[in-house]
Formats: C-alpha cells, sequence, structure tokens
C-alpha cells in the first residue's frame, strides 16, 4: 500500500493501480521504453491491473513478463466496465491512468485519476474526469514512485 498525504487535498491509501493499454502503456501496441522497471518497482506496493481492448492483439504477451492482472474489455460498454472494475477493487485505495474516450469514468471513479497526454493524443472529456494530467507514462509513474511531486501538484 502506498499512503500519501496531500495537504489541503486528501490522504491517498492506494493499494491498486489500474492502467489503460493503448495509449497509456503502449504506442501502436509496444510497451513504452521505461515502463517495465517502473511497474515493476511499483508492483511491490500496489497490485497492479491492465484493462484493454488489446487493439493490436497481443497485449498479453506484451505484458507477461510483468507482475499485474490482465482484464480484456469487450465492445460493449468499455467506459462502463472499467468503472465498474475500479469500483468492484476499491475506487478510493485505486490510482488509474488512461488517455480514451473509455477510460473517462475510470478516471472519475479512482481515488487518483491521471489522464495522459501522449502521441495517440487524448479525449477531452477524459482529461476534465482526471486528478492530474502528464504529458508522459513515466512522469505519472513517477508520481507514485516519488509522491512528494504528486503532493506538490495536488496540494490545497
Amino acid at each position: 500500500m502506498l499512503i500519501i498525504d496531500i495537504p489541503g487535498y486528501s490522504e491517498l491509501k492506494l493499494k491498486h493501480l489500474v492502467l489503460d493499454y493503448n495509449g497509456t502503456l503502449a504506442l501502436d501496441g509496444e510497451i513504452i521504453s521505461g515502463v517495465r522497471s517502473r511497474l515493476e518497482r511499483l508492483s511491490r506496493d500496489l497490485n497492479i491491473h491492465v484493462l484493454t481492448a488489446d487493439t493490436f492483439g497481443h497485449a498479453r504477451q506484451k505484458l507477461s513478463e510483468i507482475d499485474c492482472a490482465f482484464q480484456l474489455i469487450g465492445q460493449g460498454d468499455q467506459a462502463r466496465a472499467k468503472a465498474e472494475y475500479v469500483m468492484a477493487i476499491g475506487a478510493e485505495n485505486t490510482a488509474a491512468a488512461g488517455n480514451g474516450r473509455n477510460d473517462r469514468l475510470m478516471l472519475e471513479k479512482a481515488g487518483l485519476g491521471i489522464g495522459l497526454i501522449q502521441e495517440e493524443g487524448a479525449c477531452l472529456s477524459s482529461m476534465n474526469s482526471a486528478d492530474i494530467i502528464c504529458s508522459h507514462i513515466n512522469h505519472a509513474l513517477d508520481l507514485l514512485l516519488f509522491p512528494l511531486r504528486l503532493a506538490a501538484t495536488l496540494r490545497g
């Protein structure tokens, strides 16, 4: 568990990290450089979950060496499915990161929602649902590895 006290904001007691795959952890289906090592370090304190529609069809294989739960999201209401997943594991104890329209409800429900604007771009409604916006997944993961950065941004 990660406990992060953010003055004037809240005390986060994070047990889970829920991540979108394409556009968040990966670009064109390939995991972005630096992500693996950060997830390995975070997995010591957090349960990592990857939720994906798996646009390129090989996310499970790409994630096989990372300690994480993998959840394939069907073609139905993906936004609702991701939000329900976050609520089922305990939204208040979850940090979530994503960029797509189907991430908006997940980001809104999570105790900490991190929106990402990378090469794939980002959906405006998802960014409005996030608590914080980052320009790179490694920066987002570093907020959890170095929580004073997160506190500096979100403090009241």
